[in-house]
């Protein structure tokens, strides 16, 4: 058994929740029981999550994307009422982080692509306030081609295909990465120079950006890209507290 306070205070510390401006509240977001014997991750906050969880007797779940969004009160609608009947008569808390989990410079979903594709080095890209999210990659020698890319990116998030326009250089040697939601970022992303821009779900303008400045664009899924980030501290929660810990893979096309 683990105390809750205790898992909350490492994460919190160990990803500097705090100093993310993010659309959400990071952190713990419905408490339960002090103990913690039992840990399910997984990336949506979702009914399914919640009753797998219930399923494994989890005292705690760790999610990348929460159930509260916005900083201030909010309605409850029945969906979100259902979710939270589930943790309450479970007594289970629900533990999330969103932005500062995308832009840790070792188990962030960025960093964790950038490491599975390849990449030698990376370094912090894509501002959002005061912090960044994502991460630029860099490829020894001559670099890899677009399929290799694409190859690598789709083992990386989990064998999913990509979408993918290939409208770069013949040789990629560097790569900005902003998972999820990160199409906004190409523009920077084409800017910098880059030869490729890997993010999870693309908007109806990539095309066009991608082939006139010149740059790979691969879209490997929202929910695909986000995977590796809350699994590995979910990883890391139970080495250093001796608790069971098991994702939940609840996959989504988008």
């Amino acid at each position: 058994m683990a105390d809750l306070e205790e898992i909350v205070n490492f994460c919190d510390a160990l990803l500097d929740a705090q100093a993310f401006e993010d659309y959400c509240p990071n952190g713990l977001q419905v408490p339960g029981r002090d103990q913690v014997a039992v840990l399910v991750s997984g990336v949506s906050a979702s009914l399914e999550l919640f009753e797998r969880a219930g399923e494994l007797d989890a005292d705690l779940i760790l999610a990348h994307h929460g159930l509260i969004w916005g900083r201030s009160p909010t309605a409850i609608d029945r969906a979100a009422k259902r979710r939270l009947e589930l943790l309450f008569n479970r007594d289970c808390s629900l533990l999330a982080y969103h932005l500062p989990l995308d832009g840790h410079a070792e188990i962030g979903n960025n960093a964790l692509i950038a490491a599975a594709i390849g990449c030698e080095t990376h370094q912090p890209f894509g501002q959002f306030g005061a912090t960044t999210i994502g991460v630029a990659g860099f490829f020894g020698g001559d670099g890899v081609n677009i399929a290799e890319l694409t190859a690598r990116t789709a083992a990386a998030c989990g064998g999913r295909e990509p979408l993918v326009f290939d409208t770069g250089p013949q040789r990629v040697t560097s790569v900005a990465i902003v998972s999820g939601a990160g199409s906004p970022y190409l523009d920077e992303a084409i800017a910098a120079g880059f030869d490729a821009f890997i993010t999870g779900e693309p908007a109806e303008r990539v095309m066009n950006q991608s082939r006139e400045g010149g740059i790979h664009f691969i879209a490997a899924g929202h929910y695909a890209t986000e995977t590796l980030g809350v699994q590995r501290l979910g990883e890391l929660i139970a080495e250093r507290f001796d608790v069971q810990h098991q994702f939940v893979d609840l996959p989504n096309p988008i």
